[in-house]
C-alpha cells in the first residue's frame, strides 16, 4: 500500500475555488492510478474524479463536470484537485485514494481503490 496525506481544505464561499493537493509515498507512485471522493454527512462516499497512471485519461462525475480538474504530477508524488465555482453541496470530507493494485486502467468505484488517506475538510456557505 501506500501512504496518502491531503492537504488544501478550507471553508469557502460559494462560486469561490480551493485546490486540493494529495501527497503519495512510494516509488511506484507513477503506476497508479488516483482518485478523489467525497463523503458528505449521512451520505454514502462518492467518487468525484479519477486520472490514470499516464494521465492520459480522466473520470468526473456529472456534478462536477466543468467545475473541478484532477491533475497529478509523477516526479512529485502528488495528485490535486481543483474545484472552481463551489457550491454548498460540495461540501464534504475529501478523500484522496490511489489503485496500487491495478484493478483497472480509470477505476471510478469506491471498491477499487485499497489505499486511503484521512480526508480533508472542505465547506462552502452559501
Amino acid at each position: 500500500q501506500v501512504q496518502l496525506v491531503e492537504s488544501g481544505g478550507g471553508l469557502v464561499q460559494a462560486g469561490g475555488s480551493l485546490r486540493l493537493s494529495c501527497a503519495a509515498s512510494g516509488r511506484t507512485f507513477s503506476r497508479y492510478a488516483m482518485g478523489w471522493f467525497r463523503q458528505a454527512p449521512g451520505k454514502d462516499r462518492e467518487i468525484v474524479a479519477a486520472i490514470n497512471w499516464s494521465r492520459g485519461r480522466a473520470y468526473y462525475a456529472d456534478s462536477v463536470k466543468g467545475r473541478f480538474t484532477i491533475s497529478r504530477d509523477n516526479t512529485k508524488n502528488t495528485v490535486d484537485l481543483q474545484m472552481n465555482s463551489l457550491k454548498p453541496e460540495d461540501t464534504a470530507v475529501y478523500y484522496c485514494a490511489a489503485d496500487t493494485q491495478g484493478s483497472k486502467i480509470l477505476p471510478y468505484a469506491r471498491n477499487e481503490y485499497d489505499s486511503w488517506g484521512q480526508g480533508t475538510q472542505v465547506t462552502v456557505s452559501s
